[in-house]
């Protein structure tokens, strides 16, 4: 006879919607330029939520962000980012996540997603460092905080306007890095 186990992790959060705090988070991104530097840049404009449930398998994350809002500190290169060269804000105005799952892994935690870039869906992961729980007295709300990062191929979503230089090299690189730090407020 075989037992199989299911163990499942309790969370130091409390169970519901952990919407995000958009003044004290961030969605930032990198790409390589020329192969030589890489251009950073940032979306402003995005919304979200932690759904808390019992466990860690339990959670799940969505978040919206608005396209338009894509700031790399040169607006030359952001209304070209607008254009239909890359995001097509005219069209599709918004990139989206919702997770699929969550689960530990070492000392942080994976969260595996669908995100969608103008019009197209691909499965991303993420790995997550969770950070804790704090009280904020400013509001005596309960805050938590994490920070995740990843890769994507800007290829895969059709984002793949290019500049060649010769011999196999093109201008902008395909893999985009993620980072984001991101605190949620309780519900």
């Amino acid at each position: 006879m075989t037992t199989t186990t299911t163990t499942t992790t309790a969370l130091p959060l409390t169970e519901g919607a952990w919407a995000i705090d958009t003044a004290h988070s961030a969605i930032n991104f990198s790409v390589r330029h020329l192969g030589l530097a890489k251009v950073r840049g940032r979306f402003t404009d995005f919304t979200g939520n932690v759904l808390v449930g019992d466990t860690v398998e339990a959670i799940r994350v969505t978040a919206d962000i608005a396209l338009a809002s894509v700031d790399t500190g040169n607006a030359d290169r952001d209304t070209h980012l607008r254009s239909g060269d890359f995001f097509d804000v005219e069209s599709q105005p918004q990139m989206s996540f919702r997770s699929t799952a969550v689960r530990e892994d070492g000392d942080g935690y994976t969260l595996d997603g669908d995100l969608t870039i103008a019009g197209v869906t691909k499965p991303v992961s993420l790995e997550v460092e969770f950070f804790g729980v704090e009280s904020y007295p400013m509001d005596d709300s309960t805050r938590a905080g994490f920070s995740a990062t990843g890769r994507i191929s800007r290829s895969d979503f059709d984002v793949s306007f290019e500049i060649p230089l010769g011999a196999d090299k093109v201008a902008i690189g395909d893999k985009v890095a993620i980072e984001l730090d991101v605190q949620v407020v309780a519900p």
